[in-house]
């Protein structure tokens, strides 16, 4: 059975918990919900099992706050032997527009602390990332303010769809791999909110 780890990046805490950082949490815990999942916490994180078409998934929340993310990640992939190829690590995005999704099969951080320890970590920058595009509408030095910031009414509306959309994307990424998931998801009208 091929297995699949499928990080969604937030911070721990009930303060955090509609923000826009904790989107990579809040797309398991759509995914979960919908497939009828229960999170345990355990070593480093809080872990779904997912199993769909002989595949299994262990979606997993780190705990260990944003910026030491890659410490579960590691623990994981080896714990289950995972390669990285078979990752996929959920981020909220500056600098794409509220609910642009893009997925890449690697690339830099983008100054993203998760991201930063995930790369340093596994010592490559070639693992696959799901971006959710959280925009930048924040004044000059309020980007902290802005990320740890709760939705507006707006975005709120949209997200459940953009959430549904996120579900689909990590089924298709288990399924029909990586490549097959970026022709559909990357550039499809649905990928961008106007």
């Amino acid at each position: 059975m091929k297995k699949f780890l499928i990080v969604g990046l937030g911070n721990i805490g009930a303060e955090y918990v509609n923000t826009r950082h904790n989107i990579g949490f809040k797309v398991l815990d759509h995914l979960a919900n919908k497939e009828g999942l229960s999170f345990e916490t355990v070593k480093l994180g809080a872990i779904a099992e997912y199993k769909t078409k002989g595949r299994t998934l262990f979606l997993l929340k780190p705990n260990t706050y944003m910026n030491l993310s890659g410490k579960a990640v590691i623990y994981w992939m080896e714990k289950e032997n995972i390669p990285k190829e078979n990752i996929l690590v959920i981020t909220d995005d500056l600098n794409l527009s509220f609910g642009t999704i893009r997925i890449k099969s690697k690339g830099s951080d983008g100054g993203h602390n998760g991201l930063k320890n995930i790369q340093l970590l596994l010592n490559s920058v070639e693992y696959p990332r799901f971006r959710f595009g959280i925009s930048d509408a924040f004044k000059k030095g309020r980007q902290v303010d802005y990320v740890l910031g709760e939705w507006d009414d707006d975005e709120k509306t949209k997200l459940p769809e953009r959430l549904d959309l996120a579900a689909e994307i990590i089924q298709s990424f288990a399924l029909a791999g990586l490549n097959n998931t970026m022709n559909t998801y990357n550039g499809n009208p649905l990928g961008v909110i106007k």
